[in-house]
């Protein structure tokens, strides 16, 4: 054989020899997933939060998944602590520690933009009518005061509308937070 036909051989064999079988030992069951630029959090409370957008609030967040983020390893359940800021818009989950294992950790890392919406406790049906109910109250006082004691029934129905109306455009903004609802925090 020529030199170039040995030097070529071990090439040759490299696909043979790593294609052989590797024997498996027992596996171990994963603690952590991979290593993420993102952590899945979500609220450390069972109810609703409405969150008014004008003011900063400290809130303690809990890992959603088990993961490893910014070189931490994190158990589901894992507490994350931060805050609520304002921004254009809405609000911000800003987190400074990470607690695990019984360690505290220091992390900087932040969520998208909390878009906020009308609050939906004074928007909904029930508030609606009662926006109404007290509207036309308000209409039928003031037809029985300027039309001499006589209550018209457009003026009541006027009220109720206004009323309605009113209470929806004067509903404040607030961020709603589920419970169960993700809030995705990325590395800074």
């Amino acid at each position: 054989m020529n030199r170039i036909a040995l030097s070529l051989l071990p090439l040759l064999l490299l696909p043979v020899l790593t294609a052989a079988p590797v024997q498996a030992g027992p596996t171990q069951p994963a603690l952590f997933t991979q290593s993420s630029p993102t952590l899945r959090t979500v609220s450390n409370e069972d109810k609703t939060l409405y969150l008014n957008g004008d003011a900063v609030r400290e809130y303690t967040l809990r890992v959603d998944t088990a993961t490893t983020f910014s070189g931490i390893s994190l158990p589901a359940g894992a507490l994350v602590r931060g805050q609520f800021e304002p921004v254009s818009g809405g609000l911000r989950y800003v987190a400074h520690s990470v607690e695990a294992n019984g360690r505290i950790y220091s992390v900087r890392a932040a969520s998208q933009t909390l878009h906020d919406v009308k609050d939906p406790r004074e928007t909904s049906v029930g508030a609606v009518l009662t926006d109404a109910a007290i509207g036309a109250a308000g209409g039928a006082a003031i037809g029985g005061i300027l039309g001499g004691g006589r209550i018209h029934v457009g003026e009541v129905i006027g009220g109720a509308a206004a009323g309605a109306v009113l209470g929806n455009v004067t509903a404040q903004r607030v961020v709603v937070i589920e419970p169960e609802q993700a809030i995705v925090l990325t590395v800074q």
